[in-house]
């Protein structure tokens, strides 16, 4: 697909952008959606939407592609026949006790699985969550301390 805007692709610069990032924004779309072919369709439209609309003169590019990732998931998310139900089989969980872990994650709900995700295993912090998702600091914190309360209940009940 041709982009739509009028700036010229750099494919090497692109390229870059896409290896450097596709790990972790599909890591962030699976911990969010729950399936891997949603992940990698969410992560494909970031890039697509990064052809489209990206400004010229983008400063951080992951972190734009990050926020347009997980809006893109929100809105999957909020499709009728999408309903997350138990933990895909393609996830790997060597051992039993690790499996359990990971469906007790799975049992959160999506805005607290995606701020744990990009918390924990991206690093970004609670200001840079908020701009990403569009909500307050306190409310990334808030979903942070409700899903950690939820998970050591959860855990501690096994």
């Amino acid at each position: 697909m041709a982009p739509t805007s009028n700036r010229p692709v750099d494919r090497a610069k692109l390229e870059g952008l896409i290896t450097e990032n596709e790990n972790r924004l599909y890591r962030a779309a699976l911990a969010i959606l729950g399936d891997p072919q949603e992940a990698e369709d969410a992560v494909q439209d970031a890039f697509v939407k990064y052809l489209e609309k990206a400004p010229a003169e983008l400063e951080n590019p992951a972190a734009w592609l990050m926020r347009v990732l997980v809006n893109g998931c929100k809105s999957r998310l909020r499709l009728a026949w999408r309903r997350v139900t138990e933990l895909p089989d393609t996830l790997p969980a060597p051992s039993p006790e690790e499996k359990e872990e990971l469906e007790e994650l799975w049992s959160l709900p999506p805005e607290e699985r995606c701020a744990i995700h990009l918390f924990y295993y991206e690093g970004w912090s609670t200001e840079e969550i908020a701009a990403m998702t569009g909500v307050a600091p306190g409310t990334v914190r808030s979903r942070l301390s409700r899903a950690r309360e939820r998970l050591r209940k959860l855990l501690s009940d096994t």
